[in-house]
């Protein structure tokens, strides 16, 4: 895979410029728009496949974070034939009322599938769940890492991040 290519391509595609309010609730310039990529079976395969090998061996499960996780966590699994399981922000309030969708995670390690990482948020909550059911957690997989910090946050929690790109890769592209 042509790492270049690919951060110019997700770089073109999904960088918005303007005010943009992100989950955490900070306010910033630009924003990387994952449903740009996501929704183009071509660029989606691209950046799955770099997932693949940025995968800890010992993984059993992916765990697809809603929304943006999802589709990603989908086409990895369908690459590696690892089975995903979908985890909601929260349980769902009818049907099975579940927070996790899919397989039993308890006493599996699963592996976070994420789109864009800022302030890791989400993936806490999603960790934090997991664990909660019996899942070993401590590796988060994204496509765009625009933390800045390395992951510190994460890294506290016991949750290490492997990017496909960070947002200095992008940002060395207009430099």
């Amino acid at each position: 895979m042509d790492r270049d290519a690919l951060a110019k391509e997700i770089d073109a595609v999904c960088r918005l410029q303007g005010t943009f309010t992100v989950r955490s609730g900070q306010i910033v310039s630009e924003y990387f728009d994952k449903y740009r990529f996501e929704s183009r079976p071509d660029l989606l395969r691209r950046v799955a496949e770099a997932m693949v090998p940025l995968l800890p061996r010992e993984t059993e499960l992916l765990g697809g974070l809603e929304l943006g996780g999802v589709p990603i966590a989908t086409m990895v699994s369908s690459l590696t034939g690892l089975p995903a399981v979908f985890v909601r922000k929260a349980p769902k309030t009818y049907g099975t009322r579940q927070l996790i969708e899919g397989a039993d995670v308890a006493g599996r390690r699963v592996t976070l599938i994420e789109d864009v990482i800022t302030t890791g948020g989400a993936v806490r909550d999603g960790a934090a769940g997991l664990r909660g059911l019996g899942a070993t957690v401590d590796t988060v997989i994204c496509a765009i890492d625009r933390t800045g910090s390395g992951g510190a946050a994460l890294a506290a929690d016991g949750v290490a991040i492997r990017s496909v790109l960070t947002k200095a890769d992008l940002d060395a592209l207009r430099s």
